[in-house]
This record gives C-alpha cells, structure tokens and sequence, in this order.
C-alpha cells in the first residue's frame, strides 16, 4: 500500500503547510521558496503517475490520494495569491478554477457509482489545462521579475488561459455526462469498483 508513488503523493499533501509557512514568512526569499515547494509538488503529481504506471503499482488508494493531494495545493495556492493581491479578475479566476475541481470531483464519483467513470476520464483538454494552471500559479507565487520578465503580469494572463481552458474541460466533460445526467441513458447495472 505504501509503495513509491502513494509516498510520494503524500508528501504533496505534507507540502501544504510548508508551503504555506513559507509564503507568511517574513523574509525577502519568502515567495521564491513557496514556489519552489509548489513547483515540487507539481513535479510529484507527475512523478507518482508515471511511476504507479511504469512499475505497475496503480492502487486504489492512489487512485484516491493523487487528485485529492493535487485540488488540496492547487486549492490552497489560489486562495493565498488572492489574500495577497485581492483583484476581483483573480478572485473570479480562483472561483471558477476550485468550482470547476469540486464540480468535476462530484460528476466523476457519481459515473464511478454508475459505473461509468471512464466517459469522464481525463481528456488532453484537461492536461493542457492543468499544465497551464500550475505555470500559471508557479509564476503567480514567485511574483518576482525574472531576467527583466514580469513574472507576475506573465502568471496573472497565463491564469486567464487556465480559466477558459478549465471552463473548456468542464463543458467537455459534462456533454460526456449529459445523456445520463438528463436520463437519456440508461446507467450501468453494476456499479464501478474502485
């Protein structure tokens, strides 16, 4: 059970709160090194994946874990950089992003209970948006200009592209959903074991 990638799929979660100390921290290197902890724990959410895959330790409890690990930081992130800046465009853009999360959390445990999850399996649409999202945050937490770039203006436009991209994988996911949603279809007689 508590094999590399679920190891490391709890060490995102252990993140937190460092993560968190380390951005109130009342030093001049405060937002690089929170966004140093953000950027590892991206890089884990890509890393256990593709280890459970590649060794073939794909476990239900990872199943769980991974996305809950990712919605928690992604979560937590948005709403510092909004306390920190608190500009009504990035208030609606962290609403829209944690809505969609919790939204599309709920529609995948209702198919998985139906036993339709995999007509709501991720989408290269959602990848993209995932990857624009953590840039976006990364960039956003670091605030900082880098080689005479505005990090922070760049992060603040890239966040805009996430929220179309996030609001984008919503409406694909739910048009999957819709035929049983609206009861259109008919829903599987046993449901899926996870």
């Amino acid at each position: 059970m508590w094999n590399l990638p679920n190891l490391l799929t709890l060490s995102r979660i252990l993140m937190i709160p460092v993560f968190v100390a380390l951005f109130y921290l009342s030093v001049s290197w405060n937002h690089k090194a929170a966004a140093l902890v953000f950027m590892a724990a991206a890089f884990t959410d890509w890393l256990d994946g593709y280890l459970a895959r590649r060794m073939g330790l794909v476990s239900p409890l990872g199943a769980f874990l991974d996305p809950v690990a990712d919605k928690l930081m992604v979560a937590t992130a948005l709403v510092l950089v909004v306390a920190d800046n608190p500009q009504v465009w990035l208030a609606v853009s962290a609403a829209v992003i944690i809505g969609r999360e919790i939204t599309i959390s709920a529609l995948r445990e209702w198919m998985a209970e139906l036993g339709n999850r995999a007509k709501v399996a991720v989408s290269w649409v959602g990848k993209f948006k995932t990857a624009a999202q953590m840039t976006a945050i990364t960039l956003l937490i670091y605030r900082h200009d880098l080689l005479g770039l505005p990090v922070y203006k760049a992060g603040t436009w890239l966040l805009y592209i996430a929220v179309v991209l996030t609001l984008w994988s919503m409406t694909v996911y739910l048009i999957a959903a819709w035929p049983l949603l609206s009861g259109r279809e008919k829903t599987s007689s046993s449901p899926e074991v996870s």
